[in-house]
């Protein structure tokens, strides 16, 4: 298992025990959104995100001299847990455990992975349009309103807005093509 350092680039994801669903309604969403800002704005970075019916992605970059930042990260996966469990009247592990992290060291793979991300319910078939899924970080990154995200560097990484929205929209293009391809 990859230990979490400071000062890096991290792809945080887990899923559902027995692959459950760990968001059953709008308000379990929003609530693990909360419950994101108040555990890891302390001790991160969040780049990119996305909360799917059993399944999370998140790309952060840990800050500087953060002991430990593993327990921010396990804080706040027990803190929904229980909360969660308490109102489905449910009992048990809500996640697979340990949570999945994969070091993030090149600028390319960075930006691969906040397109993965946020394509991921379109390619799922959760939705049509990836860009009209509200629990992912990609309407927030376009927009002007606040955020805790840092809207700022991910546009830095692809150049500037337009060559963001058009790198996302060739990969699902491109995933597309390649279904088709494949049948």
């Amino acid at each position: 298992m990859e230990v979490l350092e400071s000062d890096h680039f991290y792809h945080i994801y887990n899923r559902g025990n027995g692959k459950v669903n760990i968001f059953k309604s709008e308000n379990n969403y929003l609530f693990f959104l909360q419950l994101l800002r108040n555990h890891i704005n302390p001790i991160g970075e969040i780049y990119a995100y996305c909360l799917l019916p059993n399944h999370f992605h998140f790309l952060i970059r840990i800050k500087e001299g953060i002991p430990k930042p593993s327990q921010a990260f396990s804080n706040m996966f027990n803190a929904y847990s229980k909360a969660f469990n308490k109102e489905h009247k449910r009992v048990g592990s809500l996640f697979q455990r340990p949570f999945k992290r994969i070091k993030v060291t090149e600028e390319n793979y960075l930006k691969s992975l906040i397109i993965y991300i946020h394509c991921n319910p379109e390619l799922h078939g959760i939705t049509a349009k990836f860009s009209r899924y509200s629990f992912s970080s990609y309407q927030s990154i376009l927009s002007t309103g606040a955020t805790s995200l840092m809207r700022n560097e991910v546009i830095k990484l692809f150049e500037d807005v337009e060559n963001f929205e058009f790198a996302h929209k060739k990969k699902v293009h491109d995933e597309v093509n390649k279904e088709l391809i494949l049948e």
